[in-house]
């Protein structure tokens, strides 16, 4: 009982102080730290798939995550408040998987899965793309590294139980994942930020918005199946896509301002 309380009160005292994104600072996890760690795990992913030859750099899969990407970064760019530059790479990875990601510093990894199984147009990719952009433009890995180091604080005051931070990506990116966060799970508040982000960035570029809900309407179908990794870390329900549809008028202004 007494262990309990000491715990409570150091979590709340520290919580009270700084906050999961100093936590994280003061654990190690700055951003530039975790830029510098995520391009290191890109680049140490990118040669893995060179050497599997799974790197995608030509199919027509690639071309259309490509030509998503160089059109959403600039707008990207606009949106980092970071106090960091963000070098934007893409590697698009052949893979049934449906699953992406963006780690801390604008390092994008596509699984052609995601637009293969889910036969994606142009909009839904800027969608994906869109959300996960706004999940590293808004430091959402350095919060979730925060709340982390909170979990191993317990774990050192109250013995109680070991987190684990998979997330069944396996080889190198499971690695990129372990260090900076990528694979565990957004929390509720993190993935409605990501939504309404997304939202707006992908409108920003000139893509429609409604592709967002027909995206998260698609994946709802997929469900669990075998080989879904995004939505073990992103899952989907109707709340979600009702509260995108309440975002969407304001999205749709900015979409048809550009016309």
């Amino acid at each position: 009982m007494k262990k309990s309380l000491l715990l409570g009160a150091c979590v709340a005292s520290i919580l009270s102080f700084s906050g999961c994104t100093t936590i994280a600072d003061m654990a190690g996890a700055d951003s530039a730290t975790l830029n510098l760690s995520a391009a290191q795990g890109f680049n140490k992913t990118v040669q893995e798939a060179q050497a599997n030859k799974t790197l995608d750099t030509s199919s027509s899969t690639y071309r259309k995550i490509n030509n998503v990407f160089k059109r959403m970064t600039p707008y990207a760019d606009q949106m980092n408040q970071t106090g960091q530059k963000f070098t934007w790479q893409l590697a698009v990875l052949k893979s049934d998987t449906v699953n992406a990601y963006v780690a801390p510093g604008g390092k994008v990894v596509f699984y052609t899965g995601i637009v293969n199984k889910l036969n994606l147009t142009d909009d839904e990719i800027a969608a994906v793309m869109g959300h996960e952009m706004t999940h590293a433009l808004e430091e959402h890995s350095k919060q979730k590294l925060g709340a982390q180091a909170l979990t191993n604080l317990a774990v050192g005051i109250g013995k109680s139980y070991v987190g684990s931070a998979g997330g069944g990506l396996g080889g190198a990116a499971l690695d990129l994942g372990s260090q900076i966060g990528v694979g565990l799970p957004y929390s509720r508040n993190l993935e409605n930020r990501a939504d309404y982000g997304g939202l707006m960035l992908m409108a920003r570029a000139g893509y429609n918005p409604q592709a967002a809900i027909t995206l998260w309407e698609k994946m709802g179908k997929l469900g669990g199946a075998k080989g879904s990794a995004l939505l073990s870390t992103h899952p989907t329900d109707s709340s979600r896509i009702e509260a995108m549809r309440k975002n969407l008028p304001a999205a749709m202004q900015v979409y048809n301002s550009r016309k």
